[in-house]
């Protein structure tokens, strides 16, 4: 193949490049999500949440994230009938376009679905640089519906877990006992939640198919670990009279903000195990026609391509993830570690749930869902209605801007290299 033999080293270099890229955008844009409420709350510094970030987000990558991916992205290409030099031009393409997007949306202060900025790329080079027929056009209904589906489900759970603290902890006339005696059962829940969110959603990648009954038991097994190391964390957490004079449940929270760390560590996790894909999948597929010279609908990622993701996602948080931290953090509603940990925890029922059904969620539609969730049970004078619109419209932009901008640089790359 004359373009491999030609430019193959200059393809993987700008591979490399724009994979670094998206990968940044997803450390600006989707990591900042699954810290926001933790920074937010005030349970995190942004040090301590990009320090987080760093160990748990590179765990969940190489652990869990991908030692094979999919390359064509959630069934919407029909391999068959797009040629090597199509896919590599392509992919280029949508990872420079997804980068882009996550770019702009970043500084902004918008939170986007990395997840949606990549398909919405790949459906752009496929549809007009291949062919119409070369989309699956099926499988871009379930992404649209998921706009719904996904907020609306997360900010139902998380009403439910808030209204359940508020019950159980702040309207009872001892808070702080309370909040010692049932936030071990919270911390069970999170532990529980996240191991089944990364079993189910992470775990298959590297070929550890695990049984319904073996990632359950997996699953109640890390719940109690979670509650009893956060049982002994919890005994060293002091009344404070003087704090709680200012704010009545200044004692509380503190309990809660244990609980956070637990929430941001497993977030962070979490979303190593699943997202990291976006970044390093489309680089992987690169690669690998780059070696073979032929299209594999699977691809082994090699490490140093998910050590270059890694290594990205976490520039990204550190230099621009505080404005989105911002909007998830301060500016839909204002959170405190109880809410925080009211709208992580249904982040993760929802993931969870909605795997198991198989419907596909972003990450980031659901953590924004489940903030509006807790913001509505204060009632609906708690939220920021200016910024939801904001973060609603750039939310429906984000598949036409990422198809837009690939189909763009699809024709600029197969100019330049054609």
């Amino acid at each position: 193949m004359t373009l491999i033999a030609e430019y193959g080293t200059i393809l993987l270099v700008l591979a490399c490049a724009f994979g670094f890229f998206m990968a940044w955008g997803v450390g600006a844009n989707d990591v900042a999500n699954a810290m926001g409420t933790s920074v937010g709350s005030k349970a995190l510094t942004i040090k301590q949440a990009i320090l987080i970030a760093m160990v748990f987000e590179f765990l969940g990558a190489y652990l869990a994230g991908g030692s094979v991916t999919q390359t064509i992205r959630s069934g919407i290409l029909e391999s068959e009938m797009i040629s090597p030099e199509q896919m590599i031009f392509g992919m280029l393409a949508s990872l420079l376009a997804a980068g882009t997007w996550l770019f702009i949306a970043s500084m902004k202060g918008w939170p986007v679905s990395t997840t949606h900025s990549i398909i919405g790329a790949v459906i752009g080079f496929g549809a007009v640089g291949v062919s119409m027929d070369a989309v699956n056009w099926g499988g871009v209904a379930p992404i649209v519906a998921s706009w719904v589906i996904s907020p609306t489900l997360s900010g139902f759970v998380a009403f439910l877990v808030f209204m359940s603290v508020h019950k159980l902890i702040l309207d009872t006339e001892k808070p702080f006992e309370n909040a010692k005696k049932y936030v071990p059962f919270y911390m069970f829940a999170v532990g529980f939640f996240v191991a089944l969110m990364t079993v189910t959603k992470g775990l298959k990648h590297v070929g550890l198919d695990l049984s319904p009954l073996q990632s359950f038991g997996l699953a109640v097994g890390t719940g109690l670990a979670v509650t009893a190391l956060g049982v002994v964390l919890l005994t060293r957490v002091k009344a404070d009279p003087e704090a709680d004079k200012d704010f009545h449940f200044a004692s509380v929270e503190k309990v809660f903000a244990i609980l956070m760390i637990f929430t941001a560590c497993a977030m962070a996790f979490a979303h190593g195990s699943n997202d990291v894909a976006n970044a390093v999948g489309p680089l992987a597929a690169i690669v690998g026609v780059l070696q073979t010279g032929t299209i594999s609908d699977q691809s082994l990622v090699p490490g140093w391509v998910l050590l270059l993701g890694g290594i990205g996602i976490v520039i990204g948080l550190a230099t621009y993830g505080y404005r989105v931290i911002a909007t998830i953090g301060k500016h839909i509603t204002e959170l405190t570690p109880s809410r925080g940990f009211a709208a992580e925890l249904a982040t993760a029922i929802t993931v969870v749930g909605a795997s198991g059904a198989g419907l596909p969620v972003s990450t980031t539609h659901t953590l924004v869902g489940a903030v509006l969730g807790v913001g509505i049970a204060r009632g609906i004078g708690a939220l920021n209605l200016r910024v939801i619109g904001t973060i609603f419209s750039s939310w429906l932009i984000t598949l036409p801007a990422g198809a837009g901008l690939s189909i763009v640089f699809f024709f600029i790359l197969s100019g330049i290299f054609g």
